[in-house]
């Protein structure tokens, strides 16, 4: 002990600088013989792994346990939201029965003819050959994919317009906003029938309103399915007060931005033939 106290305390005092010295050293060794330093630091890493490895595992295997404790706490807030979600599904899922059975009903006693079904053909919006005074589009669908004259063309959000011209390959869509577009529409709240009359403006007019009648900015359009053109309850747009102070209709559809289009046939094109016998419809 005697001995080595003094010895101890040499070391301390001389740590930092024999740390600097041995540094210097293994540098200097490390660039005479690169090789025999790199061997030797793989041999210190090949010893240490196998420690640093057996070291580590108990705190990944607490990791792995934290983890594992909070995914259980995640999985009981989100086993109690499902919970609550299929709940209120299932009440959901009654009513809709119940309305569906009464539904039903109602269409046995005013002996209901459903609907054909629809078909829809999707494309693409290649050509905008309209300008200040017609507002059509190029689809890339035609006869080929059962295109015909009349049918609805929509985007996801709603009404567009309707074919006017099919070809082989594409065809022409007259838009809703074009002058010669006369579409028979519906007042969602009021149930008031109107004609939209497109006027190569952005947002077509509302005519043939009944007399005094009030129409609150704000409330949605859809297709009264009169005349034969288009079924009821198509999306047409929002009614707006214009500048001019006259009833317009901002369309659901952005038609200044069409890429993509639905041609849908509803069987509906029927009234085709009597439109077009109208004076100043398109041919």
């Amino acid at each position: 002990m005697r001995i080595a106290a003094p010895l101890w305390g040499m070391v301390q005092r001389f740590y930092f600088p024999l740390l600097i010295l041995a540094a210097i050293a293994l540098m200097m060794i490390g660039h005479v013989n690169g090789t025999a330093v790199e061997q030797a630091r793989t041999r210190v890493t090949d010893a240490v792994s196998p420690v640093l490895d057996v070291m580590s595992r108990p705190a990944a295997s607490v990791a792995d346990g934290l983890e594992y404790f909070r995914q259980l706490v995640d999985l009981h807030d989100e086993n109690a939201r499902l919970r609550e979600e299929n709940a209120r599904l299932r009440q959901w899922e009654q009513a809709a029965l119940r309305m569906d059975a009464e539904n039903r009903s109602l269409r046995s006693l005013l002996s209901f003819k459903p609907d054909p079904a629809a078909t829809v053909v999707s494309g693409r919006v290649v050509g905008d050959p309209g300008g200040a005074f017609v507002r059509t589009v190029v689809v890339t669908v035609g006869a080929r994919e059962g295109v015909e004259r009349g049918q609805a063309v929509m985007s996801g959000q709603g009404l567009v317009g309707r074919i006017v011209q099919v070809g082989d390959w594409s065809s022409r869509v007259l838009l809703i906003t074009d002058l010669n577009a006369r579409i028979p529409v519906v007042l969602e709240s009021s149930r008031q029938r109107a004609m939209l009359a497109g006027d190569n403006s952005d947002h077509p007019l509302l005519t043939y309103l009944p007399p005094n009648s009030e129409v609150t900015p704000g409330e949605r359009v859809f297709t009264s399915g009169h005349g034969g053109l288009f079924p009821p309850g198509l999306p047409v747009g929002i009614v707006e007060k214009g500048v001019d102070g006259k009833p317009r209709v901002v369309p659901m559809a952005d038609l200044s931005r069409l890429e993509h289009v639905q041609v849908i046939d509803f069987g509906t094109t029927g009234g085709v033939a009597a439109e077009a016998a109208q004076p100043g419809a398109m041919k």
